[in-house]
């Protein structure tokens, strides 16, 4: 299953995340992710294996498992490199061995200082609060995001964690539409404004964290609906989210959940198992931010 973008291009409806993915993991993981069918991986600069994923991929390319046009492969711009754009693509690039990505993103709408090379530690001002540098804008940022597409270096570009008037805002000033959002999204907060939103201006929503974190697809999402159709609570999840046309991205090490997780794809909810998991929304975010930065960056 594919949705496709406002650009013609087709996004496979499940992938695979590798966040919080261990190095040492990510190429059986990855080798074994592709053995099972999936065609779709998500990966950022800031999860720093970038590296570790090209070595995957290659061999993948190289041992005739698939091509690359049989692959989707999106990446993500940090905070700190709103104002080398380019350079972070390019560098995105060579780590990943690939020529061209499929989806760049914005990671979040926000740009902190730059360093002079790419960081990942969260610049913190004397009051233990996020440095956000407020020179650079998100148009400009957006622009060069643009330049991307022109010279090749992806197909199409997108946004993430962008409320509904980023969203707006972004429509506004681009030149190259984005086609994908990229957010938080699961039974226990399910944004349906903002999904609405996306879907009726021509983004397709991607949800990370669709399954809400670590334990919360038994703690939060377990129902009767996984029981009446033999499934896993988090089966039902992603079910859900296939159902509501978004691109769910579960990540996981582990190969009877990597498998679990793809069959997803093999049965369907009725709208009765749809309206039971709508009515489990509490508007509960899992990422909070003010933890780590000392600001609520969602607000």
């Amino acid at each position: 299953m594919a949705i496709k973008l406002n650009n013609g291009f087709e996004m496979p409806i499940i992938g695979l995340g590798v966040w919080r993915m261990e190095k040492n993991d990510v190429k059986d993981v990855i080798l074994n992710a592709i053995k099972i069918g999936y065609r779709y991986f998500d990966c950022a600069a800031y999860y720093q294996n970038e590296a570790e994923v090209g070595v995957a991929l290659a061999e993948a390319f190289q041992t005739g498992l698939v091509k690359r046009e049989d692959l989707f492969i999106t990446t993500k711009l940090w905070n700190s490199e709103h104002g080398h754009v380019l350079e972070s693509c390019k560098d995105s690039l060579k780590k990943l061995q690939l020529d061209y990505l499929d989806l760049y993103l914005v990671h979040l709408p926000l740009a902190t200082k730059h360093t002079g090379a790419i960081t990942f530690a969260s610049v913190l001002d004397e009051d233990g609060v996020l440095d956000i540098d407020t020179t650079i804008s998100l148009e400009t940022t957006w622009h060069a995001m643009e330049d991307l597409v022109y010279a090749g270096l992806t197909r199409s570009i997108g946004i993430s964690n962008y409320n509904i008037f980023l969203t707006r805002d972004c429509l506004a000033y681009s030149k190259v539409k984005p086609a994908v959002n990229q957010i938080e999204l699961h039974p226990y907060f399910q944004r349906d404004s903002l999904v609405k939103f996306c879907q009726k201006h021509g983004i397709c929503v991607t949800a990370h964290t669709p399954l809400g974190g670590a334990a919360a697809n038994t703690a939060l999402f377990g129902t009767g609906v996984a029981e009446k159709h033999k499934k896993t609570a988090a089966q039902i999840a992603l079910r859900w989210g296939i159902q509501r046309n978004t691109v769910v991205i579960p990540k996981s090490s582990k190969l009877d959940r990597l498998k679990e997780n793809f069959q997803a794809l093999d049965f369907e909810l009725t709208e009765e198992d749809m309206e039971q998991t709508k009515s489990m929304d509490h508007n509960y975010r899992t990422i909070q931010t003010e933890k780590f930065w000392g600001i609520d960056v969602y607000e």
